[in-house]
Protein backbone atom coordinates (compact mmCIF):
# COMPACT_ATOMS: atom_id res chain seq x y z
CA UNK A 1 0.00 0.00 0.00
CA UNK A 2 1.24 3.28 -0.96
CA UNK A 3 1.67 6.47 1.22
CA UNK A 4 -0.85 8.34 -1.24
CA UNK A 5 -3.51 4.94 -0.54
CA UNK A 6 -2.74 5.33 3.23
CA UNK A 7 -3.97 8.59 3.13
CA UNK A 8 -7.06 8.25 0.75
CA UNK A 9 -7.86 5.65 3.22
CA UNK A 10 -7.50 8.13 6.17
CA UNK A 11 -4.87 6.09 7.80
CA UNK A 12 -2.48 9.35 7.41
CA UNK A 13 -4.03 12.92 7.95
CA UNK A 14 -3.97 14.98 5.00
CA UNK A 15 -4.83 18.31 4.38
CA UNK A 16 -7.99 17.24 1.70
CA UNK A 17 -9.34 19.45 -0.66
CA UNK A 18 -11.94 17.20 -2.58
CA UNK A 19 -12.60 13.63 -3.12
CA UNK A 20 -15.02 11.88 -5.03
CA UNK A 21 -15.14 7.81 -6.27
CA UNK A 22 -12.40 7.46 -8.27
CA UNK A 23 -10.19 10.66 -7.09
CA UNK A 24 -8.49 12.39 -4.38
CA UNK A 25 -7.02 16.12 -4.05
CA UNK A 26 -5.29 17.27 -0.61
CA UNK A 27 -2.28 19.89 -0.24
CA UNK A 28 1.26 18.49 -0.68
CA UNK A 29 3.06 18.98 2.42
CA UNK A 30 6.58 19.70 0.72
CA UNK A 31 5.20 22.08 -1.93
CA UNK A 32 6.88 23.86 -4.61
CA UNK A 33 4.34 27.04 -4.00
CA UNK A 34 1.43 27.64 -1.71
CA UNK A 35 -1.50 25.93 -2.50
CA UNK A 36 0.11 23.08 -4.43
CA UNK A 37 -2.54 19.84 -4.63
CA UNK A 38 -2.20 16.84 -5.38
CA UNK A 39 -4.52 14.69 -7.74
CA UNK A 40 -4.46 10.87 -6.80
CA UNK A 41 -6.34 8.29 -8.62
CA UNK A 42 -8.13 6.37 -5.98
CA UNK A 43 -7.24 3.14 -8.13
CA UNK A 44 -3.26 2.11 -7.35
CA UNK A 45 -1.31 2.28 -10.25
CA UNK A 46 2.20 2.94 -10.42
CA UNK A 47 3.44 4.71 -13.94
CA UNK A 48 0.77 7.32 -14.67
CA UNK A 49 0.10 6.07 -18.27
CA UNK A 50 -1.00 2.97 -17.15
CA UNK A 51 -3.91 4.51 -15.23
CA UNK A 52 -7.09 3.19 -17.09
CA UNK A 53 -8.31 5.55 -19.97
CA UNK A 54 -11.42 5.90 -18.14
CA UNK A 55 -10.08 7.32 -15.61
CA UNK A 56 -7.65 9.31 -17.45
CA UNK A 57 -10.29 12.07 -18.73
CA UNK A 58 -11.75 11.84 -15.57
CA UNK A 59 -9.17 13.02 -13.63
CA UNK A 60 -9.12 16.49 -15.87
CA UNK A 61 -12.75 16.90 -15.37
CA UNK A 62 -12.07 16.40 -11.78
CA UNK A 63 -8.76 18.64 -11.38
CA UNK A 64 -10.54 21.51 -13.09
CA UNK A 65 -12.50 23.09 -10.97
CA UNK A 66 -9.48 22.86 -8.20
CA UNK A 67 -7.06 24.19 -10.82
CA UNK A 68 -9.95 27.18 -10.79
CA UNK A 69 -9.80 27.83 -7.11
CA UNK A 70 -6.07 27.70 -6.88
CA UNK A 71 -6.27 30.62 -9.28
CA UNK A 72 -8.96 32.50 -7.90
CA UNK A 73 -7.08 31.47 -4.15
CA UNK A 74 -3.55 32.66 -5.05
CA UNK A 75 -1.81 35.64 -6.66
CA UNK A 76 -0.29 33.78 -9.81
CA UNK A 77 -0.45 33.97 -13.23
CA UNK A 78 -2.25 29.98 -14.18
CA UNK A 79 -2.31 27.40 -12.31
CA UNK A 80 0.22 24.94 -14.07
CA UNK A 81 -0.12 20.99 -14.14
CA UNK A 82 2.46 18.58 -13.77
CA UNK A 83 3.29 14.81 -14.15
CA UNK A 84 6.61 13.43 -13.20
CA UNK A 85 5.59 10.38 -10.77
CA UNK A 86 9.29 9.54 -8.92
CA UNK A 87 8.82 10.41 -5.66
CA UNK A 88 5.63 8.21 -4.91
CA UNK A 89 4.89 4.83 -6.44
CA UNK A 90 1.22 5.51 -7.33
CA UNK A 91 0.09 7.76 -10.13
CA UNK A 92 -0.65 11.59 -9.59
CA UNK A 93 -0.67 15.26 -10.85
CA UNK A 94 0.45 18.01 -9.53
CA UNK A 95 -1.72 21.65 -9.47
CA UNK A 96 0.38 24.25 -8.84
CA UNK A 97 0.07 28.05 -8.99
CA UNK A 98 2.64 29.71 -11.02
CA UNK A 99 3.91 32.68 -12.56
CA UNK A 100 6.85 31.06 -15.05
CA UNK A 101 7.66 27.84 -15.75
CA UNK A 102 10.45 27.56 -13.12
CA UNK A 103 7.55 27.62 -10.92
CA UNK A 104 7.40 23.68 -11.71
CA UNK A 105 10.89 23.31 -11.30
CA UNK A 106 11.10 20.13 -9.01
CA UNK A 107 14.85 20.52 -8.04
CA UNK A 108 14.46 23.20 -6.07
CA UNK A 109 13.80 23.26 -2.81
CA UNK A 110 10.59 22.85 -1.41
CA UNK A 111 8.77 25.00 0.95
CA UNK A 112 8.50 24.18 4.69
CA UNK A 113 5.76 25.71 5.90
CA UNK A 114 3.78 25.07 9.48
CA UNK A 115 0.24 23.42 10.10
CA UNK A 116 -0.87 26.15 10.25
CA UNK A 117 0.25 27.62 6.96
CA UNK A 118 -0.97 24.54 5.13
CA UNK A 119 -4.12 24.68 6.64
CA UNK A 120 -4.62 28.33 5.50
CA UNK A 121 -4.19 27.08 2.28
CA UNK A 122 -6.59 24.43 1.92
CA UNK A 123 -9.11 27.00 3.62
CA UNK A 124 -8.20 29.39 1.00
CA UNK A 125 -8.77 26.61 -2.09
CA UNK A 126 -12.15 25.61 -0.38
CA UNK A 127 -13.37 28.86 0.00
CA UNK A 128 -12.87 29.70 -3.84
CA UNK A 129 -13.96 26.24 -4.77
CA UNK A 130 -17.35 26.81 -3.59
CA UNK A 131 -17.67 30.00 -4.63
Amino acid sequence: MTIFSKIIAGEIPSYKIAEDPKFFAFLDIFPLREGHTLIVPKLEVDKFFDVPDDYLGSMLIFAKPIAQAIEKAFDCNRCGISVVGLEVPHAHMHLIPIDSADDLNFTRPKLKLSPEQLSAARDKILRALTL
